[in-house]
């Protein structure tokens, strides 16, 4: 059976010095392509290296309130995130959650912990109660949690004395929060009761 490839043509034979020759000027073709590109070829080439360094690292994931182990003791019962919220609240670029918790209750109002929660430090593991800003031991709750840049406020309610019932705190404080120095400066403001201007008439928290 004859080759598909078939005998060598006497025109087409080469000798060593015609390959040398050709190869010698394919080389040279190649070589003189690298330095002639299409206009604006560099500048795209360039751009797109600016681009792929300059291009911000996709945004961190805030973490999980949900998935967090607070320091708190409930019992039998579990612990209720109240509210969270996420930012960053000390400037390091990567998001903190704060979560208001307490314990379940049926009925009264259990008194709130607020904490900030980071990353874990290993991928897979429950985020990191970092800062304590409210202590259930204070024995407050915590409304309308906001967060104004990275400042951080809510306001907390109490019991100006033990008659008064779990159920309806009578003394309220505006506080704020913010990252200085290293830790959480908190400030106080009193809070208008019943829509009177000035610090409330009870005793403060």
């Amino acid at each position: 059976m004859q080759s598909l490839a078939g005998p060598d043509l006497p025109h087409t034979s080469t000798t060593p010095m015609q390959w040398l020759a050709t190869a010698t000027a394919v080389a040279g073709v190649v070589a003189l392509a690298s330095f002639v590109q299409p206009a604006g070829a560099a500048v795209s080439t360039a751009s797109a290296a600016t681009s792929a360094a300059g291009r911000p690292a996709p945004a961190a994931t805030a973490p999980d309130a949900g998935a967090a182990h607070y320091p708190l003791d409930c019992g039998p019962n579990k612990v209720d995130v109240a509210d969270k919220l996420s930012g960053d609240l000390d400037g390091d670029g990567a998001p903190e959650t704060v979560a208001v918790v307490r314990c379940h209750a049926e009925m009264g109002t259990p008194p709130s912990g607020v904490y900030v929660l980071a990353a874990p430090s290993v991928k897979g593991a429950a985020p990191r109660v970092v800062a304590t800003l409210v202590d259930p031991a204070d024995k407050l709750s915590v409304q309308d949690l906001a967060l104004t840049g990275s400042a951080l406020s809510a306001t907390l309610s109490g019991y100006s004395s033990t008659d008064v019932p779990r159920c309806c705190p009578d003394v309220h404080k505006a506080a704020k929060w913010q990252w200085r120095n290293g830790k959480f400066v908190r400030s106080e403001l009193p809070v208008a009761e019943d829509g009177a201007d000035g610090p409330p008439a009870a005793r403060g928290i």
